[in-house]
């Protein structure tokens, strides 16, 4: 696939993944919420990687937000630094058995609705770097 293609591909994904994020939050299922939430914008920093990376689109096989953004050039400030590094915790901590009993204390439906602005706010920031 060319860069083009990749990009839609991971946009496409994205949105999805974002429809999914906010049925799991209506029937209250707050860490997957938040764990779809992470992948959303997973993919468009991959989607982005693809558009800055036109001689080799394919992105790193790796999920840290943080190193991707930086990987795509992106200069992170503090606030965006700090939303990217809590959504990385929302991948280790759905996914791993050690921390979902912890995480899944702390998905209140206060904490989880102030997340899914911050996400929704991110992926806003990024589909305007994507035009």
């Amino acid at each position: 696939m060319n860069n083009t293609d990749l990009m839609n591909y991971w946009i496409g994904s994205s949105d999805r993944d974002y429809e999914s994020m906010k049925k799991n939050f209506e029937t209250k299922q707050y860490t997957w919420a938040l764990f779809i939430g992470h992948l959303t914008i997973e993919k468009l920093l991959k989607a982005l990687y693809a558009k800055v990376n036109k001689n080799n689109p394919n992105p790193p096989k790796i999920h840290n937000l943080v190193i991707l953004a930086k990987k795509c050039n992106i200069v992170l400030d503090y606030n965006k630094m700090t939303m990217l590094m809590i959504f990385n915790s929302f991948n280790i901590s759905a996914r791993y058995e050690d921390y979902k009993d912890e995480f899944f204390k702390k998905c209140t439906e206060e904490y989880t609705s102030e997340q899914i602005k911050n996400i929704e706010e991110v992926r806003t920031w990024l589909k305007e770097m994507l035009l």
